[in-house]
């Protein structure tokens, strides 16, 4: 029997909650499928902080490291808000990221069927349903550049600067070409080639590689027209590589286009199998302990998780279908209920994992 450990993330907010219900349906999968999960349980964020005075500790690093794959469920909340940027419960999430290498951020956009009415487009546009990859860049760029505060003609003075390098642009575009291959052959690389000079290397880079994949149909698209064209025409995406700041946004635009961002899964992903896996939503502090959160998003990451970094793809089809079955079923959470009646987490929880058993 194969057997993995799991670095089990919880957070905070709504994290203890969700991650309860996607550890649930691991398990189930994990007995079905033949193979044991080993969780070892760490601190990161918010809850890091009021444990051990730092967002990210050395011992979170460590067992992370040691792990087949991570777990997380969501950190931050206003309780941390005031705190210097490097203390803040998100400067945990920029540093796991940095010290597991995951430099690829995964996020799929699928809108299910049942799920149609709760999509803010119109229906016409979304009639032949939506099927997304979202590629973005996860160590590099404006969130990792030097940053700072000076003193200038104006006042006080702060700024960020946008970085990347060749090597950089190409191994993210890598990860997209080879998305497309498995996928319809379309790539699009989203910048702002126009404006920035980080975004003409990057398309440069991007038309160099683009000549290794002649069976990839790519383009490119500027990132306010790509903002566009998601609430437009999002079926001319199919898979989309995109910088950590534009990747950032457009991803979360196009969670929206699904009907809710409780619904999306993330894969945080490097050289090695060893990923980062988590729902791309917040810690919403502001429903944490209702027992109302939406655990699909953590689930489906779950399943990402066993196909990525455990090889466990059956057991991967295997929840995804539960899922599926459970909306087609009519099961919603408050937030893609539509004004019908909605359950709980625990009980979201339930029905999937009883679905999991013989999907």
């Amino acid at each position: 029997m194969m057997n993995y450990n799991i670095a089990v993330i919880r957070g905070d907010g709504i994290g203890p909650e969700i991650v309860k219900e996607a550890i649930k349906a691991l398990n189930v999968a994990a007995k079905r499928f033949g193979f044991a999960l080993n969780y070892h349980e760490v601190l990161m964020g918010g809850c890091a902080i009021d444990a051990t005075g730092v967002p990210l500790p050395e011992e979170t690093i460590r067992v992370c490291k040691a792990s087949s794959a991570v777990l997380l469920g969501a950190v931050g909340g206003p309780k941390w808000e005031t705190l210097p940027g490097h203390l803040r419960p998100e400067a945990g999430l920029l540093g796991i990221r940095s010290a597991l290498g995951l430099y690829a951020n995964l996020r799929p956009a699928v809108l299910f069927d049942p799920l149609k009415d709760a999509c803010p487009l119109k229906a016409e546009i979304v009639q032949n349903g939506l099927d997304i990859l979202m590629v973005r860049e996860l160590t590099g760029g404006i969130y990792f550049g030097e940053r700072g505060r000076s003193k200038g003609e104006r006042g006080e003075e702060a700024y960020d600067t946008e970085r990347y390098s060749v090597m950089e642009v190409e191994r993210i575009g890598r990860i997209g070409f080879e998305a497309a291959k498995r996928r319809s052959g379309k790539l699009t690389s989203v910048d702002k080639a126009n404006v920035l000079e980080s975004s003409r290397l990057w398309r440069e880079t991007m038309h160099r590689l683009a000549k290794e994949y002649p069976e990839v149909a790519y383009d490119d698209m500027l990132v306010d027209n790509a903002a566009m064209q998601l609430v437009r025409n999002p079926a001319r995406f199919d898979v989309v590589v995109t910088s950590n700041m534009f990747g950032d946004i457009l991803s979360d635009e196009a969670s929206m286009i699904t009907g809710s961002i409780g619904m999306l899964p993330s894969a945080s992903l490097g050289d090695g199998t060893l990923g980062l896996y988590e729902p791309i939503h917040g810690s919403a502090p502001d429903i944490a302990g209702t027992g109302s959160a939406n655990p699909l998003a953590t689930i489906l990451s779950c399943a990402m998780l066993l196909r990525y970094s455990l090889n466990q793809q059956e057991a991967a089809n295997a929840i995804e279908r539960a899922v599926q079955l459970a909306l087609e079923e009519g099961w919603r959470t408050a937030d893609i209920a539509a004004g019908k009646e909605s359950i709980g987490t625990q009980q979201m929880g339930d029905i999937v994992c009883r679905l999991i058993e013989t999907a």
